[in-house]
């Protein structure tokens, strides 16, 4: 009888994936999530680029209630953390710690977007899958902090670290990692850098426990100093395998809106006017040109681009090429450009700025020295050249160049010209970006035209959660859902 009843067991259909496919898994969906949804909200919140059609033209007016069941369910808590928690317990059967400490990694920068996103999140009880059905909801500050029964986000990464550098029996190799090729020494940069943005992230609640972790980071000296060690997350050219901006806005759609995607999105005029007045060599990278007769468009030095002021209700062309759409150093030509997640830029503006404010360490340089670098890395990441590097900095002395006057009025200033310069650098990577914009309140965000959502007056604060999240887990559910325009924990408004 037992015999009978195995006929459907297979050796060669395994209920539980190895380590390398898991690992695989993980780290191409981290990138997915972050380009898909979350992106494209996120991106017009922060007026990178301005919605023109569709949902988009409603997000941009800030109607961002309703909707990202995807993005909580399937990309996060059933996708990409689901992947990372089953990996740490397979790397762990296997005696394989450095798979178990990427999978750290990722589950601790997942988790991060998450929280910054919506606050209040399900955390320390989650992922249990039939044994905590309804887990609870773990305060925002306890996810950043820790308390007596919820593990820090930081203590998760410097886990994860103490795990890469274990004796292996299984090591990643350059077949399951798209990012380091199996490099592990890359992957403590990436962590260490990871620490420095989340202390980064709630400098302005919690001051001097981010000074403390980000100048711990500092003396270690072993984070991405490097574009080429940066943590990006490589897409291809084919079906189901293609970059999610490219995916969305840059090929036709079958169905009843045949092709609508392509025109959903456009450059923000606000971005435009920021970076036209300074000719910033980005733009052209950033966002294609198009013919001098397309009307509202605008001549810079750099070419013809056409600009959408966000919220407004005129129609934009209806021919893509009249369009400054996403160029190719974020769709690629066929979807093949990378997500960045983590980045030297990144790290050189966090240092620049934690010296500011908090006074923390600058590694051996200055402030204006740190805030340099970090312009020159977002310029030779774009493909700037040196030459045009430095006839962008001879032409705007008033932005590469900081005040060194140290009271706070001075500070502000220089703090505008920092997140403001991070904030074009960051094209590409709304939710930094907007992470960023509600800490500081910079760069200065004005109202979109024809305002709606919860507050026509605010610029929202956060997303809403999904209604299957508020029905499904009601009993631990915040009750009522906090609305758009109230502030995550670590925002101080």
């Amino acid at each position: 009888m037992e015999d009978f009843l195995d006929v459907n067991t297979t050796p060669n259909n395994s209920l539980t994936a190895p380590p390398s496919v898991l690992l695989t898994s993980s780290i191409i969906t981290t990138g997915f999530s972050n380009g898909n949804e979350i992106n494209r909200i996120s991106s017009l919140l922060v007026q990178h680029v301005a919605g023109t059609a569709n949902q988009a033209s409603g997000q941009d007016v800030y109607n961002i209630r309703g909707g990202l069941d995807n993005q909580w369910q399937f990309e996060q808590y059933a996708g990409v953390l689901e992947n990372t928690n089953t990996l740490i317990t397979v790397a762990n059967t296997a005696t394989s710690p450095a798979y178990s400490g990427i999978a750290k990694l990722l589950k601790a920068y997942n988790f991060a977007m998450v929280t910054d996103l919506w606050g209040d999140i399900p955390y320390s009880e989650a992922l249990q899958g039939l044994a905590k059905l309804q887990p609870r909801f773990d305060r925002q500050e306890d996810i950043y902090k820790g308390s007596a029964d919820v593990q820090s986000l930081d203590a998760l990464v410097k886990e994860g670290l103490a795990e890469i550098d274990q004796q292996s029996t299984l090591v990643p190799s350059a077949v399951d990692d798209p990012v380091y090729r199996g490099d592990l020494a890359k992957w403590k940069r990436m962590g260490n850098t990871l620490r420095l943005k989340l202390a980064n992230t709630i400098s302005r609640k919690e001051p001097a426990l981010a000074k403390a972790i980000i100048d711990e980071v500092i003396r270690g000296n072993n984070f991405i100093a490097s574009n080429t060690d940066d943590f990006q997350v490589p897409f291809g050219g084919t079906v189901g395998n293609r970059n999610p901006i490219y995916d969305f806005n840059g090929v036709n759609v079958t169905g009843s809106v045949a092709g609508q995607r392509e025109l959903d999105l456009t450059l923000s005029q606000r971005l435009l006017d920021s970076m036209r007045t300074k000719n910033d060599p980005r733009l052209p990278i950033y966002f294609n040109t198009v013919p001098a007769s397309t009307a509202g468009s605008t001549t810079t030095p750099l070419g013809v681009f056409y600009g959408y002021q966000n919220g407004n209700n005129i129609a934009a062309p209806t021919a893509k090429a009249n369009r400054s759409k996403y160029n190719v150093y974020f769709t690629g030509n066929a979807g093949e450009a990378p997500i960045r997640l983590l980045t030297n830029f990144q790290r050189l503006f966090i240092m620049a700025e934690s010296a500011l404010i908090l006074g923390t360490s600058t590694g051996g340089s200055t402030v204006q020295g740190l805030y340099q670098d970090a312009i020159r890395a977002s310029m030779s990441k774009a493909g700037i050249s040196n030459e045009a590097i430095e006839t962008y900095f001879a032409n705007n002395p008033s932005v590469v160049n900081l005040s060194p006057a140290t009271d706070d009025a001075t500070k502000q200033k220089n703090l505008n010209k920092i997140i403001t310069q991070k904030w074009i650098a960051w094209v590409g990577n709304g939710y930094e970006a907007y992470n960023d914009y509600r800490r500081t309140g910079y760069p200065r965000l004005a109202l979109v035209l024809n305002a709606q959502g919860d507050d026509p007056t605010k610029i929202p604060k956060r997303f809403v959660y999904p209604a299957s999240e508020s029905s499904g887990n009601a009993a631990n559910a915040p009750n009522p859902v906090p609305g758009t325009i109230e502030p995550v924990w670590w925002d101080v408004d």
